[in-house]
């Protein structure tokens, strides 16, 4: 039979001959990273005399900044879209962010994961991802032409507080990030030894000793949406990434997006992020004193008992670094005490959304999970040309956000407030 008779009468196997035409393309192309450059135009923005940069951007009078001159919308919530004047991609970039920088003045004391929100805030803020997405999804149909992903990164001071890089805006925000693949395919490859896509040690830490005991703690989770992804379903082929890190699909049959809407989805969203943070406390408190209590606030206590406190090559892995720790000053240094993750939704080259979470060590940014370096040069005349196009796009998920009762439009110098 041939191949069109197939597609005709099997649409699953038209399916399948399409991916597999895809993939065969795809190979004709050197796997591996990329690194691309994204123009902006350069910040206006005076820091104060005796200042770090850092330092000042941590501040309330920076994000009111942000907000005269960048903010497209907000809410009584405190949530606040805008857009990323330092952008992942001119393609589409937003951010919302968790602005609490008036209401609590202490950075080291604001909310920077979604399990220190209040659920209130949470429930608008998971309404707010769904019509971000759903609106990406709409406007870039096509996983061979476009990358989508949206996601979170954890800020907390979990880097030595001497290290560059301490995050720049101590507060939850979200990123929404578009990429376009054939931009992907001819930017060169970026370099493999890059700290930030080998994720300082830490990454292989985990894959290297405790692999079989990540992925059997996620196992005891109660998750029915989300399915683990069988091997290579979830890697970009471009790439080669995300590497090695468990990943769920999000199930249905358009591909996941319709979940979204789903209360369900979003519990189980935050059950990953419980999950990571229970195995993560679990280990680096058995790193940093040997035979630790259980931490408190654990999530899943039991489960934390029998997958991970009673397996030998979870403790075997912990003394291990205990020791190396105790002889080398640098080492020990580099670790991040306390739970630093990445974690995304991205739509795979089948065009199904996934969902995956990495241990992160140094502060790789949320585009190299999946292999992409972004590097930003300033360009006002290059991001001058993109502009118009972006602050479309922008202006329009503002309008669904607005019809959906989720926040006011904010005007700036460079947009009305509707």
């Amino acid at each position: 039979m041939a191949a069109t008779e197939i597609s005709e009468k099997f649409p699953k196997g038209r399916n399948a001959l399409a991916t597999a035409a895809r993939r065969r393309k795809q190979e004709r192309v050197q796997t591996g990273p990329r690194e691309i450059l994204t123009p902006f135009r350069p910040i206006p923005l005076d820091v104060p005399e005796g200042m770090k940069p850092n330092e000042f951007f941590n501040s309330a009078e920076n994000l009111k900044d942000l907000v005269h001159n960048n903010g497209l919308l907000q809410n009584p919530e405190g949530l606040l879209l805008y857009r990323k004047a330092l952008g992942h991609s001119n393609e589409f970039d937003a951010s919302v962010i968790y602005n609490t920088s008036r209401q609590i003045l202490d950075p080291l004391g604001r909310p920077v994961r979604r399990t220190q929100v209040a659920a209130p805030v949470k429930k608008v803020w998971n309404r707010m991802n769904q019509v971000i997405i759903d609106y990406m999804l709409e406007r870039y149909p096509d996983p061979t032409r476009h990358l989508v992903l949206a996601g979170e990164a954890s800020l907390d001071a979990t880097w030595p507080l001497t290290s560059p890089g301490v995050p720049s805006i101590r507060m939850l925000h979200n990123h929404f990030i578009v990429f376009d693949q054939a931009a992907l395919r001819v930017a060169p490859l970026a370099d493999t030894d890059n700290p930030n896509l080998t994720d300082g040690g830490q990454h292989s830490l985990f894959q290297a000793h405790m692999r079989e005991v990540y992925r059997d703690f996620f196992a005891g989770l109660d998750l029915r949406i989300l399915r683990p992804c069988t091997e290579g379903a979830s890697r970009i082929a471009l790439t080669g990434y995300p590497q090695g890190l468990p990943s769920w699909e999000i199930w249905g049959t358009d591909g996941g997006s319709a979940a979204l809407k789903e209360v369900r989805f979003w519990q189980e969203y935050d059950t990953l992020l419980q999950g990571f943070i229970d195995f993560y406390r679990a280990f680096f408190s058995q790193v940093s004193t040997r035979n630790a209590p259980m931490p408190h606030d654990i999530h899943f206590p039991e489960l934390v008992e029998e997958r991970l406190l009673s397996n030998n090559d979870f403790l075997k892995a912990a003394k291990m670094v205990r020791e190396r720790c105790i002889t080398d000053a640098r080492y020990a240094n580099s670790i991040r005490w306390q739970p630093a993750f990445k974690q995304l939704i991205y739509r795979n080259d089948d065009g199904r959304l996934v969902v995956t979470i990495s241990q992160n060590s140094i502060g790789n940014a949320i585009t190299e999970l999946l292999g992409v370096v972004v590097k930003r040069i300033p360009d006002a005349e290059a991001y001058a040309r993109t502009e118009p196009a972006l602050i479309a796009q922008l202006l329009e998920v503002r309008r669904r956000l607005v019809e959906a009762d989720l926040g006011e439009g904010i005007a700036t110098p460079y947009w009305a407030a509707s």
